[in-house]
């Protein structure tokens, strides 16, 4: 009899423990978010350029929508092979990935939802379409959906690697884009260079104050993921790049692409921030730097906006202040998100090992 209890035991076992997703398995769940996003970057760029919509069934949703079957098919399979292994319930779930279960219900209530919405209430063409509750509801799924290799990778100790980490850069860069649809009132990536040199160029008409607005909402979109990977992982080379090119994509197709200076400014941007991330090395275990790193990005990122759309115009803004102080204000909000991210130099490494911990506890029940 004693030699044959080491065998339910780990059966036992097998259906507690929450098993971890591969590196293809987190890339695969990535490239299929790739999918259902670049779905709605149609979807964007069509209720955009294409006025007069007046159905639900169009090509955009049909790529949309079939981004969101591959995706569920796809989390449904590393489920199914679990079980197969004789892990059951939640236990068959991979870490990092029972949001995503949950946010695929949602999902797909949500589409239900927009589909009747639109039957009853018809075709959004304006604003109205980023507060309607249905794409709200979507939007709300999305944002756990692409962020699963996130949650995923968070457990694994390994070194942040590109090679390990793109996963979740690919999925932190798609969160940010998906983000950026519903705040498109506040993205600055949409203004055309003639746009921006005549939005300060002028106070009346609160032009200048909307295009402010806009660049510190657009700030804080592209700077953020760089910190919180930074503070978790470290930015290896190429990560900043990566994390901004779906938000460049999505901002030429919503204009057509008629606001090419400014994604290319941008797109420079990030490649100086890697290089900047490969001078300073900001990380948890160095916050003077990770600071600097949050100053410097944003004042080299809008310097750059602004000088490349006043090239693509062939004259500077008309007031001084404003197109000299925005880059400023910027570094400005970008120090003062560092400091909250990584609060003090002198925090104890242990304790914050234990925050971490706490974390991943936490991720791990779900």
């Amino acid at each position: 009899m004693g030699s044959s209890s080491p065998a339910p035991a780990r059966s036992a076992e097998i259906r507690r423990d929450r098993p971890r997703a591969t590196r293809a398995q987190d890339g695969g769940t990535a490239l299929v978010s790739l999918w259902l996003i670049s779905g709605l970057v149609l979807d964007a760029w069509a209720h955009s350029n294409r006025p007069g919509l007046e159905t639900f069934f169009t090509p955009w949703h049909a790529v949309f929508y079939s981004g969101f079957a591959a995706t569920a098919g796809w989390v449904a399979w590393l489920v199914w092979r679990q079980r197969r292994a004789g892990r059951r319930g939640w236990a068959a779930v991979p870490l990092g990935y029972g949001p995503t279960v949950l946010a695929l219900v949602v999902f797909g209530l949500s589409g239900v939802a927009d589909m009747v919405w639109h039957t009853v209430f018809g075709i959004e063409e304006s604003i109205d379409i980023l507060f309607s509750p249905s794409h709200l509801g979507l939007a709300v799924a999305m944002g756990v959906i692409v962020t699963t290799p996130v949650r995923s990778i968070w457990h694994d100790p390994a070194p942040g690697t590109l090679a390990r980490l793109w996963p979740a850069l690919l999925g932190i860069g798609l969160a940010v884009a998906e983000i950026m649809v519903f705040l498109e009132y506040g993205n600055a990536l949409l203004m055309r260079a003639n746009w921006i040199v005549t939005g300060l160029s002028s106070t009346e008409n609160n032009s200048a104050a909307t295009l402010a607005v806009r660049m510190l909402v657009t700030n804080a979109a592209l700077l953020l993921p760089l910190l919180f990977v930074a503070r978790r992982w470290g930015l290896p080379p190429g990560a900043a790049t990566l994390c901004t090119v779906p938000v460049l994509v999505l901002s030429g197709a919503e204009t057509g692409g008629r606001n090419m200076s400014t994604l290319l400014s941008v797109l420079v941007a990030a490649i100086g921030a890697d290089v900047l991330a490969r001078a300073l090395r900001p990380e948890a275990g160095r916050p003077r730097a990770f600071w600097a790193f949050a100053a410097a990005v944003p004042l080299f990122t809008w310097s750059l906006y602004l000088g490349v759309a006043s090239a693509a115009v062939g004259r500077l803004p008309e007031i001084p202040e404003l197109w000299t102080g925005a880059p400023i204000v910027a570094a400005a909000v970008g120090l003062l998100l560092g400091a909250l991210m990584l609060p003090g130099a002198g925090l104890d490494q242990t304790a914050g090992s234990g925050c971490g911990a706490a974390v991943s506890d936490a991720s791990a029940r779900s």
